[in-house]
């Protein structure tokens, strides 16, 4: 921990945030370093400060060094080459979040993880959300602050956790809440009008374009535009996205001049934006320009203790407020047990439909829930890929559940050790700990190694190692 914090001394005294490599891919998948200042070499010979165990890596293959923009990269005559984007480069400043592929290995280059600690809201609620639990009222404390700001907030989640509403919270406690609140679906737009949707075009900008059209950005000047989904932003766009953040105007479809536009964005997406970055599916400086607060929505399988206050409230909305007294028994725990994939908006469908199809006599315990069964219980049986949804959605869903399944055996094998755990998964334990927080199998923020939770219950770990 010394080392750290000597490490981001230095990178303060120079202007440049601490840093970390993240190898996410190739043989050493999971290793993960904080860049000194002075930077590192990696390579296959045992002298380098990264060592690199795939045979298609030179014995010097690179140099990778800190600057206050970025990262300097510096290819040292290595066989293969250095590559970014599909380029090989010689020496290059990149922006945070780059990938640099050499031989079979990628890697990414990231500001490290800044830690801040802020104490759990007191309040319940935030807008139309609410949770009591110690994981909703964290969030909450992060976006109370956030939104009294103009800095763009990132939310990542699940779908159906509530980022909408998140969004729509933080500006309505914003001082921008009696502006516009416009919310664009990144997804919903086709490729080829999305420029024009976003950005707005000029009379003749292409076939069809029989007058003028005002973009989102227009739509949202003086307030707050939530760009939803914007993991699915074309790559080819969102250099045009990032300079309307940098400087705050854009060229309409078709336009000459620049137009200025004060506009604070809120976005949100489903995605592993992480990976995305990696795989050049996003661009690590737009990334970075969206989530100066970034903010991870927890699913509605973490915060179980959420769930009678919220089947109460939907009832109540469902015109049942007689039903909503009577929440609990062996009802309330059938629908605790339930692995709610579709997270807070699955919920209010099922309790929507359930007063829908009731009967004059029906209580709380005799409603008819209709609960999907293949998602009911996802740590058992075999993982089936169907069709029932889009191909990312449903590939995220499957590798989640791997995960969970995969880091619950692990921990379970290693008896709750999570050193031992981490050796016998070949991960780095600062990487493992990062999965267990993802998967709800640890609590993030939680000191030392007895951090992890839920279906493996408690771990702890009784080997002192050297950091």
């Amino acid at each position: 921990m010394l080392v750290t914090r000597v490490t981001n001394a230095i990178a303060a005294k120079h202007g440049m945030r601490a840093a970390q490599l993240r190898v996410v891919d190739g043989p050493d998948r999971g290793l993960e370093i904080e860049l000194p200042a002075a930077g590192v070499v990696l390579g296959t010979e045992k002298t380098c400060d990264v060592v690199i165990n795939d045979a298609f890596v030179s014995r010097r293959h690179v140099s990778i060094a800190p600057v206050a923009t970025g990262f300097q990269i510096t290819d040292l005559g290595s066989r293969n080459g250095t590559v970014i984007d599909g380029v090989a480069i010689g020496k290059v400043v990149a922006p945070p979040g780059v990938a640099l592929r050499i031989g079979k290995t990628l890697v990414q280059l990231m500001p490290a993880d800044e830690v801040v600690d802020i104490p759990p809201s007191k309040a319940d609620h935030f807008g139309a959300l609410y949770g009591g639990s110690i994981a909703m009222r964290s969030v909450f404390a992060v976006l109370e602050r956030a939104a009294k700001s103009a800095a763009p907030v990132l939310f990542l989640g699940e779908s159906g956790t509530g980022k909408e509403l998140m969004a729509r919270g933080v500006h309505d406690h914003s001082p921008r809440k009696n502006g516009p609140f416009v919310v664009f679906d990144c997804g919903a737009s086709t490729e080829s009008l999305i420029e024009s949707d976003l950005f707005g075009h000029t009379k003749g900008a292409f076939t069809g374009a029989a007058g003028e059209r005002v973009g989102a950005f227009a739509a949202a000047h003086g307030g707050t535009l939530f760009l939803d989904e914007i993991g699915d932003l074309p790559v080819g766009l969102q250099p045009k996205l990032l300079r309307m953040l940098e400087a705050g105007e854009v060229v309409p479809l078709g336009g000459r001049k620049s137009e200025k536009f004060d506009v604070r964005i809120v976005a949100a997406t489903h995605r592993d934006v992480y990976g995305e970055v990696a795989r050049g599916g996003f661009r690590g400086d737009l990334y970075y320009r969206l989530a100066v607060v970034e903010v991870h929505v927890p699913p509605l399988r973490q915060r179980r203790e959420d769930l009678a206050r919220l089947v109460a409230m939907f009832l109540e909305r469902a015109s049942s407020a007689q039903l909503a007294k009577q929440v609990g028994g062996t009802a309330l725990e059938r629908l605790e047990r339930y692995h709610w994939p579709g997270n807070v908006r699955e919920l209010r469908n099922v309790i929507t439909r359930a007063v829908a199809l009731a009967g004059p006599d029906d209580d709380f315990q005799s409603l008819p829930f209709v609960l999907r069964p293949t998602a009911a219980a996802p740590d058992n049986g075999p993982v089936a890929a169907k069709a029932d949804k889009p191909f990312h959605e449903a590939k995220d869903a499957l590798v989640a559940r791997f995960e969970r399944e995969y880091l619950a055996d692990l921990v379970q094998r290693a008896n709750g050790n999570l050193s031992q755990a981490a050796r016998i998964a070949g991960l780095e334990r600062k990487f493992l700990y990062k999965l267990l927080e993802r998967a709800g199998l640890r609590q993030k923020g939680e000191v030392g190694e007895a951090g992890a939770v839920g279906a493996v219950g408690a771990v702890e770990d009784n080997v002192a190692e050297p950091e």
